[in-house]
């Protein structure tokens, strides 16, 4: 595992650009070239129930570091449940991990994801690098598609395996915007297209929490028999409002991270 919190993030993030492009140029288009204002709220990480490599083996590497465990979710129509922690010290990223209840799905569902995770090595799953490393096993076109078909995460999962799903420009932190707003209007006046299900603003200042999204790059996945392009990962804005004792809300909102989610369905 890691011994360091920042190099964990700086990896994963690497991993997150070779798939996801716009994040970048997104970066140039929020940031201030006089300060680095694009500050990362947090980041999201997918996995399936299955005691191999449950939601608590990936939290493990981040409760190395220095993480608690702070909340929990559920996704009844999604079949997922999660966790989010925060560490120590309140400038680093918060981390969100979600699971697929794997026992709700279909017999063929379940056959899939643990063949799947059986082709993963045990002792990987706690080397540094497990969190962006991707897939372990390789699938066809048409076992994707078939996943797909019942569930969005469980085909996501299957093409791009471990790694941040998303990161987060916390809006609060921005120099040039003061408001959600006025991101999500540059975005689109830069051509970006936003998730929105549930409307481009999920959360409200009543939940102490706004969030929007990209909808993921579109990138190529050589499966065992064709190469396609499919969603890979999102970027996400979001702003914090103050709690009755004035320190900012660091959870998570149930229904508007439902939505959130769907910004890597296929479409």
């Amino acid at each position: 595992m890691h011994t360091n919190v920042n190099t964990l993030f700086e990896n994963l993030w690497e991993n997150y650009l070779t798939v996801t492009p716009s994040a970048e140029k997104i970066h140039t288009l929020l940031g201030s070239s006089q300060s680095n204002d694009i500050i990362n709220d947090h980041i999201a990480l997918r996995t399936f129930n299955i005691e191999k490599v449950g939601l608590e083996k990936l939290a493990a590497h981040f409760i190395a570091l220095g993480y608690k465990e702070c909340g929990e979710y559920h996704f009844k129509a999604k079949k997922l449940y999660a966790k989010h922690y925060e560490h120590t010290d309140p400038n680093q990223p918060k981390v969100f991990i979600s699971e697929l209840l794997v026992e709700q799905c279909s017999e063929q569902l379940q056959k899939i994801v643990y063949d799947m995770v059986e082709n993963i090595d045990e002792n990987s799953i706690t080397n540094s690098d497990f969190l962006y490393s991707g897939t372990h096993w390789q699938v066809s076109s048409q076992t994707y598609k078939r996943l797909l078909e019942e569930s969005e995460y469980a085909a996501w999962m299957s093409a791009w395996g471990y790694r941040a799903n998303h990161f987060t420009v916390n809006i609060n932190a921005l120099s040039h915007f003061e408001n959600i707003t006025q991101v999500n209007d540059a975005l689109k006046n830069a051509g970006f297209k936003l998730n929105s299900s549930g409307g481009e603003i999920k959360g409200s200042p009543a939940v102490l929490l706004e969030q929007s999204s990209t909808l993921a790059d579109q990138y190529p996945v050589e499966f065992s028999d064709t190469k396609i392009n499919i969603p890979s990962c999102f970027y996400e804005f979001a702003i914090r409002y103050p709690q009755a004792n004035g320190q900012l809300y660091t959870g998570f909102v149930a229904a508007s991270a439902d939505k959130i989610f769907e910004s890597t369905n296929t479409r």
